[in-house]
């Protein structure tokens, strides 16, 4: 009689698209954002920056799908557009120090409004924050 060893339970590697909530969660993530970007004082500057640029509601659309591949799930962007370098699409967007920071906080605040867990949020943010520094394009 073979003794067989007790299966091993694979841990799947859930991405953070997953663990944002998947389609629904990130494009919810997405549109709270948008509204703190529209509606808070805090999101102001923010908003004047994608008004001389797309505006919002082009990229409400356009930050769904660069965050959907961005965290691990479909690459639309990348389908739609042949590409995702982050520089690329925001190369006609004065991007300062102090608007990378307005960004952030509005992303966290709006990561707050629906409800991920907090080592979630640090794992979001780290990302975002990494990409965010590379994007800064003038000096204040």
């Amino acid at each position: 009689m073979t003794h067989h060893q007790p299966a091993t339970p694979t841990l799947t590697r859930q991405t953070l698209y997953d663990l944002a909530g998947g389609e629904a969660g990130v494009k919810n993530l997405v549109q709270v954002f948008y509204d703190i970007v529209e509606t808070n004082p805090d999101g102001h500057k923010l908003h004047l920056l994608h008004l001389r640029g797309n505006g919002v509601a082009h990229s409400r659309v356009e930050q769904f799908n660069f965050l959907s591949g961005f965290l691990g799930g479909p690459k639309l962007y990348v389908e739609k557009h042949g590409h995702s370098n982050v520089r690329t699409m925001h190369e006609h967007v004065e991007i300062t120090n102090e608007s990378k920071d307005i960004w952030l906080q509005c992303m966290s605040m709006a990561i707050d409004a629906v409800g991920i867990e907090v080592t979630i949020k640090e794992m979001l943010m780290n990302n975002f924050t990494a990409i965010a520094e590379r994007l800064i394009n003038q000096t204040e």
